[in-house]
């Protein structure tokens, strides 16, 4: 009489029950999923591997990595995910984590440095094997509490260094003087304004210091500057004030894609032409730039690059304090008054 198998079970399927319904034990099972250590039988083996299609059986992958000594997951805490210069970023460190084996447990902060704290502590907790972080702090290395500097953090976005750790950043400096320099020089503008992000203080952001660079390069006198919130409503509020001006710039840099955005709406409300009556040159280089109207030119930060960066320093078990700069490439559009 012919042996019948057990019936499938009606719950969450185990490692146990696979055995039960391929007649082996549990050691042989895991054989066969892992691939070792030991060998099984050809037989053995294709009457296992029946039985997990059969009851379609899903290794628990976490409890696997534990026992590795890893969770295979890298936490990452961005700052502000409507940004879809964060958006791109985290795609990219996502696609380069995957490369390594790794999946991502993304958190997001809401520009609240509490929550900043908070979830960096609950990833922590989670035995995540390293944190890469988008802080909204200028000096992030004192907000991470000292109980969470035995996991490797690799801070992102970074103007600077920070003290004791891997950080990955954009040479904003040079790409903001690359950017006015292109205004002055090929299209003649000697009224250049900046839009740029609130940094709440000392020092002033490198994008402002390139800014500065280029006109001062010029012998120009700095044009006027709104400080306003890096977004869209931010960008619109500044360029209200900046075009309002009895001697508006002829020309505007945005410190990033988002704030022009809201420079074109309030440029086009006024009835300011861009580029005719007024250029303008963003910094960062997301998608949403390319299709915006007229298309921005803009310093297109290596969003590829940087992610690769993080994600080897993040999984590097020897990494040092280092700074890592990049940097961005002008991409000429028609924002600025090239005819391309």
């Amino acid at each position: 009489m012919k042996k019948r198998s057990p019936p499938p079970p009606t719950g969450a399927v185990t490692r146990a029950d696979v055995a039960r319904y391929a007649g082996v034990s549990t050691a042989v099972v895991s054989y066969v999923v892992n691939n070792g250590p030991r060998p099984v039988a050809p037989e053995t083996a294709a009457r296992v591997r029946q039985a997990i299609e059969l009851l379609d059986y899903r290794p628990n992958v976490s409890a696997q990595a534990l026992r590795r000594g890893t969770t295979e997951m890298i936490g990452l805490i961005l700052s502000d995910p409507g940004n879809p210069f964060f958006t791109e970023f985290a795609a990219a460190i996502g696609s380069e984590a995957f490369r390594y084996g790794h999946a991502l447990m993304i958190a997001t902060t809401g520009a609240s440095p509490d929550m900043e704290a908070q979830l960096i502590e609950d990833l922590v907790r989670r035995q995540v094997d390293g944190l890469i972080v988008a802080s909204i702090f200028g000096r992030p290395d004192l907000a991470i509490g000292r109980a969470n500097r035995n996991t490797r953090t690799v801070w992102i976005d970074a103007p600077g260094p920070v003290p004791g750790y891997a950080s990955v950043g954009s040479d904003g400096r040079l790409g903001a003087a690359l950017a006015v320099q292109h205004l002055i020089d090929r299209h003649q503008h000697r009224h250049v304004g900046l839009l740029v992000g609130n940094s709440g203080g000392p020092p002033l952001d490198p994008r402002e210091q390139g800014w500065q660079q280029a006109l001062h390069a010029a012998d120009l006198e700095d044009g006027p500057v709104a400080r306003v919130e890096w977004s869209r409503e931010g960008g619109y509020a500044g360029g209200q004030r900046l075009l309002a001006l009895r001697n508006p710039p002829t020309a505007i840099f945005a410190s990033s894609d988002l704030q022009a955005v809201g420079l074109l709406r309030a440029a086009h409300e006024r009835g300011v032409r861009v580029p005719d009556d007024l250029a303008i040159i963003a910094f960062d280089g997301t998608k949403e730039s390319e299709y915006c109207w007229p298309p921005l030119t803009v310093v297109a930060q290596p969003i590829r690059e940087m992610a690769q960066t993080a994600v080897q320093l993040v999984l590097a078990p020897d990494a040092q304090e280092s700074y890592h700069s990049f940097v961005g490439e002008l991409l000429i559009r028609q924002s600025c008054g090239c005819r391309c």
